[in-house]
């Protein structure tokens, strides 16, 4: 009995919500707050801040820890603390609130050409992607002509931050000849990983997972194994030049496909990284482009 009216209250009580709900009003300040929070999540990430949001959160454990203990002394320290949390987080994040609020002002749903500016972004994402794409095939294409072993890590959804945090930031646009001068074999960050993050380089140098999968063949080097360890910890896409034999790989979802080419590598990546109507104008510019030199 005591089960079926807690059972009915609870009921009651979830009816007396949703008969109170305003779905555009409620809906809409719903909206608000999650996109506030994932703009505080994309903030903090990747930066000094988020460190400084894990010691608020150590603090905010101690103060209940003390709170429970009943010590008066740390209790009272930790309540003016977090008494005055709203302006100490404002004094410690200025940089990041100012650059927030910058970026929201740049971004503004009132501004009348934002939609278009979307738009040209996004075309200009995607010609920076296919120029690394080119410059990538090339490179890798070169490396295993001279048997130089390599390491290129194109980072997807998979936040490869602290695999970046291993390595040496570079923060420079893809090119032939920079990639070229890392991977040089007397250069000092030839044996790391490089992490290529929107169509540039992040960081070079960089320290990959192994794999831990017992059945992956014993003829397969240190670079391929990184590679595939990285595979499966993330939904990056990972290119490997062999140092032995010059061979071309690359693993994803924490499959390694050996001995590919270099059309075959750049199908994959143009497949992964460029839309449909990119890919399909391309071919049409090079079939037109063919048609005309066979004439």
């Amino acid at each position: 009995m005591i089960i079926d009216l807690s059972f009915n209250d609870l009921i009651n009580e979830m009816w007396g919500v949703l008969k109170g709900f305003n779905w555009l009003t409620d809906l809409l300040d719903i909206a608000l707050v999650a996109v506030i929070l994932y703009g505080a999540i994309k903030l903090i990430r990747d930066s000094k801040a988020m460190q400084l949001v894990k010691g608020i959160l150590l603090l905010a454990v101690l103060f209940a820890i003390v709170t429970l203990l009943k010590m008066q002394a740390s209790s009272y320290l930790f309540s003016m603390l977090f008494g005055n949390l709203l302006l100490i987080l404002v004094i410690v994040f200025t940089p990041e609130i100012r650059n927030a609020l910058e970026s929201v002002g740049r971004t503004s749903v009132f501004n009348l050409g934002n939609i278009l500016q979307i738009g040209r972004e996004d075309i200009k994402r995607q010609e920076e992607m296919n120029i690394t794409i080119n410059s990538v095939c090339k490179v890798v294409s070169d490396l295993s002509d001279t048997k130089t072993g390599a390491l290129i890590v194109f980072e997807k959804d998979t936040n490869l931050g602290e695999i970046i945090k291993t390595g040496t930031i570079v923060d420079a646009s893809v090119s032939p000849e920079l990639l070229e001068n890392i991977f040089y074999p007397k250069a000092p960050l030839h044996d790391g990983a490089v992490i290529i993050r929107n169509s540039r380089v992040a960081a070079a140098g960089c320290i990959l997972p192994l794999t831990f999968n017992s059945n992956i063949s014993r003829e397969l080097g240190t670079r391929h194994r990184a590679a595939i360890g990285m595979s499966e910890e993330s939904d990056a896409i990972i290119v490997v030049v062999s140092e032995e034999t010059g061979s071309i790989s690359f693993a994803y979802k924490g499959r390694l496909k050996h001995g590919i080419s270099e059309s075959e590598l750049r199908e994959i990546l143009t497949n992964q990284f460029l839309s449909a109507e990119r890919v399909e104008k391309d071919s049409r510019r090079t079939r037109k482009k063919n048609k005309e030199e066979g004439k």
